[in-house]
């Protein structure tokens, strides 16, 4: 239990012995300020107010009711109620010591583990990745990585665009290198210079033009050369989006891909079921359904098409397939989707459509995580110099560079081996970083010198820090690992650092709840000052330190690289020993 729950357990049972009705509760916060105690309630003036007392009388009434013993060293009330608790130091000290000797750093698992369905990435398999895609891909898996420590039973699903009319166009195209004699993997070595030769080729060329039309038609209907030329494709372009995964640090296989054509054989039963229902009308040969809960400020319904009037699906069906399938054969519990905020219209449309058809049951939490956009210095959405698309490939390859030449100029007696190992994990986690410790909702700057800064809220600054701590180790001439020493708990700065590493398995939980990984980020910033503090002022390895100081400050030095190590992997960040 953490700390915070138990102070709120405690001052509950105090509060309804008080005579306070049960529906108040105690509201325990963390204090923002120095000299009002670590935790403060205010729920006494909240409680006050409704049963008309004064709420310092409540307040004090409370404390005199609630069992802190063992936990406050002193509890005072401030202001016109506020009830300040001043944790023990020895309390401290045991708590921390219960989170070092845990191989979960205390970090507890929920009362009930649950299913959960998390879309994330889903590229467009007609093109290279780019940096569009970068914020679903890592902020979705630093979810699905803490979700999974946490002990939930998580299934990814990658929801790869493989299908729709463009695909007829990409295979005519294909299908005209093979017949040169040219390699498929060759021909596709890069999607976008392919996809840009075949539109031209589709706009200049009225027989490919009319060919990729047909094929798009054999296609849906399962002509087998069509299949085998669309097969070629979608391998080798799966190939570069998984080496893509690779460089970034993801948690994506091969085996989490449900792409559209994994649906095609459902969406006719999806459509014959909302008609079935009700839920859709015939309209200018079109079948759609019109919903009333999404209307405009005119009452006018949000029209939501499920099937062309040629004939032809949209991504609302396979979408409508899509949650069918994870409800009903994944046995999802929870549906997170991470897609950018301009698909919020067509996601509430979805999610409204799947209920009402019974496709959804009502227990299942369906959540579309939004997320701002990559913006350039100028304001405007990252592009290259020209303005064309920046490939993520292409940006990842030059994170790598900038970290290489940042590394060898502050040590460039690093030999070259260890120094590329260490410029990717720098050049990566720089970019990644850079990305999740912003607001999830927000836009944020693209920007190499701050990403890349040693100093700040960055992740080669964690990294570093990190490694410090490391250091630390290797000077007193041990392997690092829990020391098994009593902990003491007596300067302040050991108190800010053990309050903070007592808040780890909390932050976990707050981002599983609210898929928002800058806390996590933010958390381990605040961690890495809190050590920075400490080793200041509370000399470790320096010479007349009792042995015994020694001993404790060396377990919290531990425990510290081992809560970074930890936070920054469930942020899909890698750390070195040595940098």
């Amino acid at each position: 239990m953490t700390i915070r729950a138990l102070l709120t357990e405690r001052l509950q049972t105090a509060m309804i012995e008080a005579g306070i009705p049960g529906t108040c509760a105690p509201h325990v916060t963390r204090s923002t300020r120095d000299g009002f105690g670590d935790f403060q309630a205010n729920g006494a003036m909240a409680a006050a107010k409704q049963m008309k007392r004064p709420p310092r009388e409540l307040a004090q009434t409370i404390i005199e009711k609630a069992d802190l013993a063992g936990i406050a060293s002193d509890v005072d009330i401030a202001g016109p109620g506020f009830i300040n608790i001043h944790l023990a130091d020895d309390f401290l000290a045991g708590r921390l010591a219960e989170q070092a000797a845990s191989p979960r750093m205390g970090v507890e698992t929920p009362a009930h583990k649950q299913t959960i369905v998390v879309d994330y990435s889903s590229p467009n398999l007609a093109k290279e990745m780019h940096v569009g895609h970068l914020r679903s891909t890592i902020i979705g898996d630093a979810v699905v990585r803490i979700l999974e420590f946490l002990g939930h039973n998580v299934i990814r699903q990658n929801h790869m665009g493989d299908w729709g009319t463009q695909f007829g166009m990409l295979i005519a195209e294909l299908e005209d290198h093979l017949v040169e004699g040219e390699r498929p993997e060759l021909a596709l070595n890069d999607l976008e210079t392919f996809y840009q030769q075949a539109k031209r080729h589709f706009d200049s060329d009225p027989a490919f033009a009319d060919k990729a039309r047909e094929y798009v038609v054999k296609l849906q209907a399962g002509d087998r050369h069509c299949l085998e030329l669309w097969r070629e494709f979608i391998d080798i372009s799966i190939a570069h989006s998984e080496e893509i995964y690779r460089l970034l640090n993801v948690t994506l296989r091969h085996s989490d891909i449900r792409a559209e054509s994994a649906y095609n054989e459902k969406l006719g039963g999806i459509v014959a079921a909302l008609q079935e229902k009700g839920l859709v009308v015939e309209d200018q040969g079109a079948r759609v359904a019109f919903l009333e809960e999404l209307a405009d400020k005119n009452g006018k319904p949000s029209p939501v098409i499920v099937q062309k009037s040629g004939g032809g699906y949209l991504y609302a069906t396979t979408d409508l397939a899509a949650l069918h399938y994870r409800c009903r054969e994944l046995g999802a519990e929870r549906i997170l989707y991470f897609i950018d905020a301009r698909q919020a219209l067509h996601m509430k449309q979805v999610f409204t459509l799947a209920r009402k058809a019974g496709f959804v049951p009502a227990h299942v939490s369906l959540e579309h995580h939004a997320f701002g956009t990559m913006m350039g210095a100028d304001g405007r959405p990252f592009k290259t110099r020209s303005g064309g698309t920046v490939k993520l490939a292409d940006l990842l390859r030059e994170a790598v560079d900038r970290a290489a030449t940042l590394i060898a100029d502050k040590d460039p007696d690093l030999p070259d081996e260890e120094r590329g190992r260490v410029a990717r994990k720098v050049g990566i986690g720089a970019v990644k970083y850079a990305d999740l410790s912003k607001t999830r909702t927000q836009d944020y700057v693209f920007d190499w010198d701050a990403m890349l800064s040693f100093e700040g809220n960055t992740a080669p600054y964690l990294q570093y820090a990190y490694t410090r701590i490391r250091s630390i180790f290797r000077k007193a001439g041990r392997e690092p690992g829990a020391t098994g020493a009593d902990i003491r708990v007596a300067d302040p700065r050991e108190k800010q650092l053990a309050l903070k590493l007592l808040q780890f398995g909390e932050v976990l939980h707050q981002v599983a709840e609210d898929a928002c990984p800058h806390t996590l980020c933010g958390y381990l910033y605040d961690l890495a000052s809190a050590f920075m503090a400490f080793y200041e002022h509370c000399p470790i390895l320096k010479e007349g330190t009792p042995a015994p100081l020694r001993e404790s400050r060396l377990e919290m030095a531990e425990l510290t690289s081992r809560t970074m190590a930890k936070g920054l992997e469930l942020l899909g960040i890698e750390v070195m020993e040595r940098m």
